[in-house]
């Protein structure tokens, strides 16, 4: 018997534009998407199992207006190579994030970062991620430095500090299925000596990484940014930068009340789409306690 997927078709009454769906995909990110497919009036969103689908069904209630969601089973049939097939190359500053499929010549000073986009996010196509890839870029990511990337989904993240030349890059996440893919990425880019993947909760990731690190790189959400902020503080090195992004515009000032309280100072924000990233630095002469 062939396999399926359940899936959620999300459609609204006209087209929607890109802000509104990105809000949408954001209010279901907690139930773990495997995949969206975007379709004239709306989305398809794949998930795992069953539990996660309804788990997002019942994230939407409340989100007003909600698009009407109808609960449905897909056959397999490729049908992830035949959603991700459209998505091209995109240039963020000096950073080209390119599927296999669409690697095009690069320009004197680019990176390319290779992702098969098996998952809905970390592509390089969400004003998220390009929000902390330009951040990134205003570090000095090429000096020897140590990045962390905090839930990094593909990886996208943490491969774009190691082609910048970091010293040390890892790269966790709570997901093993995120870690799956995100390892096919580093060996799609030749990073297996360079990036270093671990399954490890946001939790527990202070205690269980005993070093501290120069550039801290969390694209996560405003809610858990909020929560975690003592922890993130405490993963970031004395006069080292914390890199957020996955804000909503109307999170902004909280995420920035929370960290500021965990003891770091905003230093650079960019805006993009309704979505905010912002730089954190830490005192050159302040001790966290962890």
């Amino acid at each position: 018997m062939a396999r399926t997927y359940p899936a959620l078709d999300l459609r609204w009454p006209s087209e929607p534009v890109t802000d509104v769906v990105d809000r949408t995909l954001a209010e279901i990110d907690a139930a773990s998407p495997l995949a969206v497919e975007e379709c004239p009036d709306g989305v398809r969103v794949f998930f795992l199992s069953v539990a996660q689908r309804d788990q997002a069904a019942a994230l939407l209630t409340g989100a007003g207006p909600p698009p009407a969601c109808t609960s449905i089973e897909v056959p397999d049939e490729d049908w992830a190579a035949r959603s991700q097939a459209a998505l091209d190359s995109v240039t963020i500053d000096r950073i080209v994030v390119a599927p296999p499929w669409a690697r095009r010549a690069l320009q004197p000073g680019e990176i390319e970062v290779i992702v098969l986009p098996s998952m809905g996010f970390g592509t390089g196509h969400h004003a998220s991620t390009r929000l902390c890839l330009r951040l990134l870029q205003r570090e000095p990511a090429g000096r020897g430095t140590r990045v962390v990337d905090v839930g990094t989904g593909s990886g996208v993240l943490a491969l774009a500090a190691a082609k910048l030349g970091a010293r040390r890059t890892v790269g966790i996440d709570s997901d093993p299925d995120a870690l799956e893919a995100a390892a096919e990425n580093v060996k799609l880019n030749g990073l297996e000596k360079a990036v270093e993947l671990g399954v490890l909760d946001l939790a527990a990731a202070s205690e269980r990484l005993p070093e501290r690190f120069d550039i801290v790189l969390a694209n996560l959400t405003g809610a858990v940014l909020i929560r975690h902020a003592r922890m993130l503080a405490a993963m970031t090195d004395t006069g080292g930068s914390l890199i957020v992004s996955g804000v909503e515009r109307h999170e902004a000032d909280a995420v920035r009340a929370a960290l500021r309280g965990a003891g770091l100072r905003e230093a650079d924000r960019l805006d993009e789409d309704g979505w905010v990233g912002m730089t954190f630095r830490t005192s050159p002469t302040r001790s966290t306690a962890r």
